[in-house]
């Protein structure tokens, strides 16, 4: 009898010390972990910027909570996702605490959100040189280099793909028309536009891009096909169009 009231009071024994510690272990988790709660109760368009980017960084380190890891990497960059968006691997570890695997996480994450923006228009037609910056934009914005699109049409604007003809450094970029006319044969594209970012923000075009604009519009002549614009992208706000400014 008194060795089952021995095990009786170590079984009440067990189970208040089971719940004293589950209940501890919500009390003490650990500022990283909340924002997932945060998100899995309320949605993620509760979470501010920092949260967001403790959840993507997963745990922090032996010093900093991911909480405190992702304010400070926001710090560094102006409170400014966009900012981020323009960190290479290399500048996002130079955060103690951020290495290879959250560096790469937060690259991931960013790239995905420019890929469903340009997704979203995908397959869709393009009337106007807003269409096309909508269309285009979000690839690059973040670059620190410029790169050379075509994007090929159908008659009706109707997108049939886009196409890299080319990249180049911070100020140029090399451009073969030649290449742009056969990704236009190979699709059957009667419709054509072509669009470059300018790294440093100023979208005025160059006497250079202006020469390649008259010569590949010749050339699309003589081929039926019609150019609808060359779009320069400055940044997320300010692109030059050739078509709206009466060039082609």
């Amino acid at each position: 009898m008194k060795n089952l009231q021995n095990q009786e009071k170590r079984c009440t024994f067990g189970n208040q010390f089971e719940a004293m510690i589950i209940s501890d272990s919500i009390k003490s988790w650990p500022s990283e972990d909340r924002p997932r709660q945060k998100l899995i109760s309320n949605g993620p368009h509760t979470l501010t910027d920092s949260e967001l980017l403790a959840i993507l960084l997963g745990k922090g380190t032996k010093n900093k909570s991911a909480l405190t890891l992702s304010k400070e990497l926001l710090q560094s960059n102006n409170n400014n996702l966009d900012d981020i968006g323009k960190k290479s691997l290399t500048d996002l570890k130079k955060i103690k605490g951020v290495g290879d695997a959250k560096a790469g996480i937060i690259a991931a994450a960013l790239e995905l959100g420019r890929r469903r923006q340009c997704s979203e228009m995908a397959l869709t037609k393009l009337f106007s040189s807003r269409d096309i910056f909508n269309y285009i934009g979000p690839q690059l914005f973040d670059l620190d280099h410029e790169e050379f699109w075509v994007i090929l049409m159908h008659k009706n604007h109707k997108v049939i793909e886009k196409r890299l003809i080319g990249k180049g450094g911070y100020d140029a970029v090399l451009v073969d028309v030649r290449m742009i006319l056969k990704c236009a044969i190979e699709c059957n594209a009667l419709a054509l536009a072509v669009v470059h970012n300018h790294p440093s923000g100023n979208e005025k075009p160059s006497k250079s891009d202006t020469e390649l604009t008259l010569k590949l519009k010749e050339v699309c002549e003589l081929c039926s096909i019609a150019l609808i614009d060359h779009v320069v992208i400055g940044n997320r706000l300010n692109y030059f169009s050739y078509y709206d400014n009466d060039l082609i």
